[in-house]
């Protein structure tokens, strides 16, 4: 039984961490307007703008699941020069480049040409051309260096963190079960001795409750009554001594007489 419910317990924590992972993820894709708003700088092509590790938040303009756009989506053909935008790279789309847009080559179809900031120029098949097929968005923050993580977090680094992750979740249940039966033996034990004492005290209360003074009038007549019936008994006694005596003394006084 309590194998079933730690198992039953770990699914749960595992469904509802899993649900709100995805939850959140999705509403990233929604917010930001592409399949993934998150890419990590693996060169130093943008140096000293972009280093190496630093994480990117990309602005896409990707309705969400095709049916509706935000606000704040920007076109591809809104881009200028200058900005830092992340593409498929246009030969072969094997690479994913972030590089910053230094011309339009042309309006129809728009296309632009990028160049790395520390890249001497700009490379054919790389930097250009770029289309709105290529196209994934604009970088709106940057968050730095946060991405050695991801190097950190490599297999099979990352396998054995969620293992240990698991194994805490498991070792939670059982204390939690653990405490859940102390708690009920606890329990138990302390309403006996709750019941035991309410008893007592309710033997103590019945001493300290105020006599009524029809009962305590009461109580002193009937000794009064007691103590004067004892009298009466005693002066009888003394009666019936000094009546022997007066007998015996006149049996005493006949005798002598004889």
């Amino acid at each position: 039984m309590a194998t079933g419910k730690i198992s039953k317990g770990v699914i749960k924590d595992i469904i509802i961490v899993g649900i709100g992972v995805f939850a959140i993820w999705i509403g990233l894709q929604a917010f930001y307007g592409t399949e993934n708003p998150f890419f990590v700088v693996s060169s130093g092509s943008m140096v000293p703008e972009l280093e190496v590790y630093d994480v990117l938040v990309v602005q896409g303009n990707t309705p969400f699941l095709g049916f509706w756009s935000l606000p704040w989506y920007e076109s591809f053909e809104e881009v200028k020069v200058g900005d830092v935008i992340v593409f498929n790279r246009p030969s072969g789309h094997d690479r994913v480049i972030v590089h910053r847009v230094t011309s339009i080559i042309d309006d129809d179809p728009f296309t632009i040409r990028t160049k790395g900031d520390a890249n001497p120029a700009s490379i054919p098949g790389t930097d250009f051309p770029i289309t709105d097929e290529e196209y994934i968005g604009q970088v709106v923050y940057v968050i730095p260096q946060v991405g050695a993580i991801t190097q950190i977090l490599r297999p099979p680094v990352n396998y054995v963190i969620i293992a240990i992750i698991i194994g805490i979740m498991i070792f939670k249940q059982i204390a939690k079960s653990k405490k859940e039966k102390e708690f009920h033996v606890d329990d138990s034990l302390n309403s006996e001795e709750d019941t035991a004492n309410q008893s007592s005290s309710k033997l103590d209360d019945l001493d300290e409750v105020p006599k009524d003074n029809a009962y305590t009038n009461f109580e002193a007549k009937e000794n009064e009554n007691k103590d004067e019936s004892k009298s009466e008994a005693k002066e009888n006694e003394n009666k019936d001594e000094s009546k022997s005596e007066k007998n015996n003394n006149s049996k005493d006084f006949i005798e002598k007489k004889d």
